[in-house]
This record gives structure tokens, C-alpha cells and sequence, in this order.
């Protein structure tokens, strides 16, 4: 499947790994802590958005004085991501994928998490040993949906652009690979994979 690209690239939230109702319970949790009103629609579509830049685009989007910092806010919300990740994160089919690849081509994450939530999520699901590469927000400039983490990613493995295929799942995302040159593939549309995180 997908033979002629020589690198693979996945998403991790929502594409490799079934995580939506852990962000969800922490989100929930932080924002109702810092007084951030909660709207679905509105962090469904923030999806594979950083947690910092998620709670900056809310800040003025709901036109609110925030009594913490960006900081703060997202270390609560990591410290809750910490505390209950074992009772949330599974692979998706895509692990399988991933699986029959092992050996034959590199693989790496190119995610909107911080490189350490990533390493600690991938490590719980079982899937460290299949990732050659773990790029996370914290290691690019410009977060998605800009496309550096993708060709940071792409760089690592030692890929131009176009020999690299990318999994995800988010419309930020889609955009980061598309602009990053590669081709993507929607794991919604084609593999079915729903991201249960803020459904209505």
C-alpha cells in the first residue's frame, strides 16, 4: 500500500492513535479551571492545533481577560494529559500499517502535541519501536497548520517532500502536508478512522 513513496509520515492524534477523549477530558477540565467557555464545533476545528496557540485563539475569539498565562494554562492542561493517559489512548488500524512497514522504510510522527506528551503517548500504545522520528510542536517555528513540522520530519529521514506520504486526520494538518508539498491522505475518508474528540 502506497508502494511508491519512499517515507511514511503519520499524524499521531486522531490518525495513529485513538486520543480525542483524553484532550477532550483534559480540555474540558482546563478550560472550565481558567474560565474559558466550552464550544464544540469551535475545538473540534482546532484539532492538531497547539495547546498554547489553541488557548490564544480562543482568548479572543470569546473576547476574554485571561488571569494566567499561556503557560500555565497549558501546563495544567499537560499535567492532566499525564495523569489519565493510561485510561484513554489506544492504537488505531493504522498501527498495523505501520507494523508492516517496520524495516522497509522510515517512519516518522509529525505532530501538534510537545515532543514529550507524543513520546509518552506513542510509548503507552505500543508503538515507540515503530517510529524512527518524533517531531513535535515544541521543535518547529511554525506549528501546523504551517508545514515545517512535516519537513522537519521529512528532513530527519533524509526525504524530499515528494517521496513522503502523510497520514492525518485534521484540516490543519491536511493543509501543513499539502503545503509541504506531499501528498496526503484523510484517514476519515479513507480509512474510516473518526476522531472522537468534542463530537456533537
Amino acid at each position: 500500500m502506497y508502494e511508491e513513496y519512499d517515507a511514511i509520515i503519520f499524524d499521531m492524534d486522531g490518525t495513529l492513535v485513538d486520543s480525542g477523549r483524553l484532550h477532550q477530558n483534559a480540555w474540558t477540565l482546563t478550560l472550565n479551571k481558567f474560565g474559558i467557555p466550552i464550544e464544540p464545533e469551535l475545538m473540534r476545528s482546532l484539532a492538531g492545533v497547539p495547546t498554547k496557540e489553541t488557548v490564544e485563539i480562543l482568548v479572543e475569539h470569546f473576547e476574554i481577560a485571561l488571569k494566567a498565562s499561556t503557560d500555565e494554562v497549558n501546563d495544567y492542561k499537560e499535567a492532566i494529559v499525564q495523569e489519565t493517559i493510561q485510561n484513554y489512548v489506544k492504537p488505531t488500524q493504522l498501527a498495523e500499517f505501520a507494523l508492516d512497514n517496520l524495516g522497509k522504510r522510515p517512519m516518522a510522527v509529525g505532530t501538534g502535541a510537545y515532543t514529550e506528551e507524543a513520546k509518552l503517548v506513542l510509548e503507552t500504545c505500543g508503538l515507540s519501536h515503530l517510529i524512527d522520528y518524533v517531531v513535535g510542536a515544541d521543535q518547529v517555528l511554525n506549528p501546523k497548520p504551517a508545514p515545517d513540522t512535516f519537513l522537519r520530519c521529512a528532513e530527519l529521514m533524509g526525504m524530499k517532500p515528494e517521496q513522503c506520504i502523510v497520514f492525518e486526520d485534521a484540516k490543519a494538518g491536511i493543509k501543513a502536508a499539502q503545503d509541504a508539498g506531499m501528498d496526503v491522505i484523510d484517514v476519515l475518508e479513507v480509512f474510516k478512522i473518526e476522531n472522537d474528540y468534542f463530537l456533537s
